[in-house]
């Protein structure tokens, strides 16, 4: 008995074009899920991952949209019959170039706006626009990927602090919401996991060598690591887990 297999239950997985995303989508593959709906911004890399799924024989469909944009997400999503949300898409989405750096007291507010789309509003959008049919199917369950940012604050990422900080409140408040009507809703949290956006930085050793001192396990997380927690969150395994926030993160933090 495979207690992680999903059953043929719809996924989508928002940011899933590559990292972390990818390899939830391709975990949800391998454990028997319905099909995977790979979401990112840009339909090329949305693509590449849904051709690599079909590969091994499962099926998978692209949904490129921006997360932050709830009438594209809409378009795309209501037609679909979702039962497993993973709300992955995260930074600063599609032009980094725009979001506030260095200290918080000199940035414009029009500098935030692309962290609190894709890390909060980007989690309330889909979280709506997938609960309606969970709620009539009496089942459903979404995980929300969130930060140690959230949980301990970071400098210089005082708005991207906030926004994980505030996915994880909204998680919190709509398990309690949806739960009667059989939905869970829960948070994994992740600290310096190697992606293409952090794979350069961990290969130079200095960098390494410094930011791993702050860890009980002397390592860089990789998308794996977070995947196998979201796969067990998000599987019957876990039926009677909700509103939880698991953090992912060798030791960085031992907060609660």
């Amino acid at each position: 008995m495979n207690i992680l297999d999903l059953k043929g239950e719809n996924a989508l997985i928002t940011g899933a074009g590559q990292g972390v995303g990818r390899q939830i989508a391709l975990h949800f593959a391998a454990h028997n899920a319905g099909c995977v709906y790979v979401n990112d911004f840009s339909a090329e890399r949305a693509n590449a991952v849904v051709a690599e799924i079909r590969a091994t024989g499962a099926r998978a469909e692209a949904v490129p949209c921006d997360v932050s944009d709830f009438r594209a997400m809409q378009e795309k999503l209501e037609p679909l019959d979702i039962r497993m949300l993973v709300n992955n898409a995260g930074n600063a989405g599609a032009d980094p170039s725009k979001v506030g750096r260095g200290e918080f007291w000199e940035q414009a507010p029009e500098q935030w706006t692309p962290w609190l789309g894709v890390n909060l509003l980007g989690v309330m959008n889909a979280s709506r626009l997938v609960l309606p049919k969970m709620i009539i199917a009496s089942r459903g369950s979404i995980v929300t990927i969130i930060s140690d940012a959230g949980r301990v604050g970071e400098p210089r990422l005082e708005v991207y602090s906030a926004a994980k900080a505030g996915a994880a409140g909204f998680s919190r408040a709509l398990a309690k919401s949806a739960g009667r009507y059989g939905v869970r809703v829960n948070c994994v949290a992740i600290s310096a996991t190697r992606t293409p956006a952090t794979a350069r930085a961990m290969d130079n050793p200095d960098f390494a060598k410094r930011a791993l001192s702050n860890y009980v396990i002397r390592r860089f997380g990789e998308p794996s690591d977070v995947a196998n927690m979201v796969l067990f969150v998000s599987s019957d395994a876990a039926s009677w887990v909700t509103g939880q926030t698991y953090p992912v993160n060798g030791g960085y933090d031992f907060g609660m």
